[in-house]
Formats: C-alpha cells, structure tokens, sequence
C-alpha cells in the first residue's frame, strides 16, 4: 500500500502564493504518475494538475493554468504544487494523488489515481 502525505497550506490573502507538498511512503516500487485534485464545499472533486513519473507530461486544469506550477522532487516520488496568484475561489481541501503506471504521460482523469492523502486545507480570504 502506498501512503501519500500532503503539507503546506493555509490561509492566504488573495493574490498570495502557497506551495504543497507530497511525500509517498510504503510500496513505493516503480513509476507513478502523480497529481493534485482538491474539493471546495458542496463541489465536486476535481483534479488540479497532474505530472508524469518523469516529470516530462503535464496536465492543468484550464482554471489554474499560468499560476500554478506541478513539480517532482529529488526524493523518489515527491511532487509539489506552486500556486501564486491565488483566488478566492481556489479555497478547497486539496489531496495529492497517485496512480502506478508504465506510460511516462500525465494522468489526466480523476478516475485514473487509485492513491489519496488526506488532504490539506487552503483557504484564500478576499
């Protein structure tokens, strides 16, 4: 079993920047792409962003695309997320997820990880 851990948010004045973070500890043997999918109250879960195992295959979701930036880590399987110019309407609960795969793509669709955290609260006051 993979465990993933998310830390760094917060609160934050809108225009303001935060950086997440994720380590994946456990059976970590092979490839994973990795992603950033959040969940602000009374919506649905939607993925942020996603990286390849590589690192060379990104996705954004167009809400968030020019300001947030998803990286890997020198660390085996760490990913963080750069958000900067951050709105209030990026408030959400926000999860690092994981999937195994063989393809060095970027997973695109929620559907595809089958590893969460716990999530990590980001609340951007206006």
């Amino acid at each position: 079993q993979v465990q993933l851990v998310e830390s760094g948010g917060g609160l934050v004045q809108a225009g303001g920047s935060l950086r997440l973070s994720c380590a994946a500890s456990g059976r970590t043997f092979g490839n994973y792409a990795m992603g950033w999918l959040r969940q602000a109250p009374g919506k649905e879960r939607e993925l942020v962003a996603g990286i390849s195992w590589s690192g060379g295959s990104l996705y954004y979701v167009g809400s968030v695309k020019g300001r947030f930036t998803i990286s890997r880590g020198n660390v085996r399987n760490t990913v963080y997320l750069q958000m900067n110019s951050l709105r209030p309407e990026d408030t959400a609960v926000y999860y690092c997820a994981a999937v195994l795969t063989s393809r060095d793509i970027a997973a695109i669709r929620l559907s595809e990880y089958d590893h969460w955290g716990q999530g990590t609260q980001v609340t951007v006051s206006s």
